[in-house]
């Protein structure tokens, strides 16, 4: 057989559904952490390639039996290793459609279905975030790709600005000098490397992570028309505060500088009435990055990317060919990849589903989760958390930092839930990152007990 029919599609689809739903459904119960370790995987998967075909519903099921081994529970309501959430059900399901209507979100006319889709998801996102209705969105493979995307469109309108063509490339060109917070995430870097740029001149931060603005005002130093990237940061890694933006965009925006901001989950403060505060002054910036997977709960991937001035991002993004079907506002001129999955798809149908409280709601439940994290290992002998909970981030110690990692450890055998370590302010800690929007109250407290454990 060279090409399955519609018979075995319907079998291998059939098979898919039960494996997925199998997975699903033991979230609840399966110890978080895999069972298998890759090596074990790749002997289950791997061998010479077959000589001959295979039906597509076996090799369904070979797959699902040997990876479900070597899966992290993180869907779960108890992962909170990483800012990862979950999946909200209207947005996988249209993540499926999107595998199965197989369109390639490049051009507006030839894909006009998924095209609206992530049109009308763009300018609901810009709404609920509280940015300028007239911003391009662009939909990238995650933060990182974001970040570059709102990178690349900031350096080539402060090269032109310089009287500098950026397609002549960089070399010879006016040097772009980059500031960015001590505490930035370092996905920042690897977007700033990926564009040509120098590494960023670090700016002094409180106790929190935030940009001081003073310190800012100092860097920046006297108007010397050097072309200048400031980048800022919407939710810490460690205490999810967020910058001062009321105070350090007017201070950049003086120096004729481009803000980009790195809102990966603490952008999606702004969503939320009880939090909006942290984002004060946010829409002032020219660029933003945030990721759906995380604080959205939209399947892997989909990171968000905006730009204040839509040309300046088509300018940096898109390309011309003589094959192409090309209109004004092509798809593939917003992100970096030409050929893509309509990735925009099931923010749609995440943000038609929750609607404007919804969202709102989400990110409250994760931050009240945070605040009882926060207030129970307050409880704890020798526990201490040591950030502001202002957010959806916890950070904990448990005397000196040889019992703090071992209590991470602890936990890691455990399998109840998944707490990451870390090292914040010279010491290490215990990191809680609230991010699925399926963490319940009765997930809270099965953690707790697990860290009580743990910590005995």
């Amino acid at each position: 057989m060279t090409h399955p029919d519609a018979g075995e599609m319907e079998k291998a689809l059939d098979r898919a559904h039960a494996h997925a739903t199998a997975w699903l459904g033991s979230l609840d119960h399966r110890p978080v952490p895999a069972r298998a370790d890759a090596d074990a995987v790749t002997e289950a998967l791997g061998g010479d390639l077959p000589a001959g075909s295979s039906a597509a519903p076996d090799v369904v099921d070979l797959l699902a039996g040997a990876v479900e081994p070597g899966l992290v529970a993180m869907p779960s309501g108890r992962f909170f290793g990483f800012v990862i959430g979950g999946s909200h059900p209207a947005a996988l399901a249209a993540d499926w459609l999107v595998g199965a209507w197989d369109q390639n979100a490049v051009l507006r006319q030839v894909t006009p279905g998924v095209a609206a889709a992530e049109e009308v998801a763009g300018a609901w996102l810009l709404d609920l975030l509280g940015l300028p209705a007239s911003s391009g969105v662009g939909f990238a493979t995650g933060a990182t790709t974001a970040n570059l995307t709102g990178i690349l469109a900031g350096r080539d309108t402060l090269l032109r600005r310089a009287g500098w063509d950026a397609s002549r490339g960089l070399v010879g060109g006016p040097a772009v000098r980059v500031l960015a917070g001590r505490e930035r995430h370092d996905s920042v870097d690897l977007a700033l490397r990926y564009a040509g740029l120098p590494a960023p001149e670090l700016v002094d931060v409180d106790a929190e992570g935030r940009v001081r603005p003073e310190a800012l005002e100092a860097a920046l130093g006297p108007r010397s028309g050097r072309p200048t990237l400031v980048l800022l940061q919407a939710g810490n890694l460690h205490s999810g505060a967020c910058d001062p933006f009321d105070a350090c965009i007017p201070l950049a925006h003086e120096h004729d500088a481009w803000v980009h901001v790195d809102g990966a989950f603490g952008l999606w403060a702004a969503a939320a009435p009880t939090y909006r505060h942290l984002t004060a002054g946010v829409e002032g910036a020219d660029s933003w990055a945030t990721d759906a997977h995380k604080t959205l709960n939209v399947p892997y991937d989909c990171g968000v990317v905006a730009v204040r001035d839509e040309a300046a991002l088509t300018a940096a993004m898109s390309v011309q060919g003589d094959y192409l079907i090309q209109g004004d506002r092509d798809p593939f001129g917003r992100v970096p990849e030409l050929s893509r999955r309509a990735r925009g798809v099931p923010v749609w149908a995440a943000l038609r589903a929750l609607g404007r409280s919804g969202v709102a709601q989400m990110v409250e439940r994760m931050a009240r989760h945070a605040r009882s994290f926060a207030d129970a290992i307050a409880t704890i002998d020798e526990a201490t958390v040591v950030n502001d909970v202002v957010f959806t981030q916890v950070c904990a110690t448990f005397g000196d930092d040889d019992r703090t990692r071992a209590v991470v450890e602890r936990m890691l055998a455990d399998g109840t839930a998944w707490t990451s370590g870390s090292r914040w302010r010279d010491r290490a800690v215990l990191r809680i990152s609230v991010s699925n929007a399926g963490t319940t109250d009765e997930d809270v407290a099965r953690t707790v007990e697990a860290l009580r454990r743990a910590a005995t």
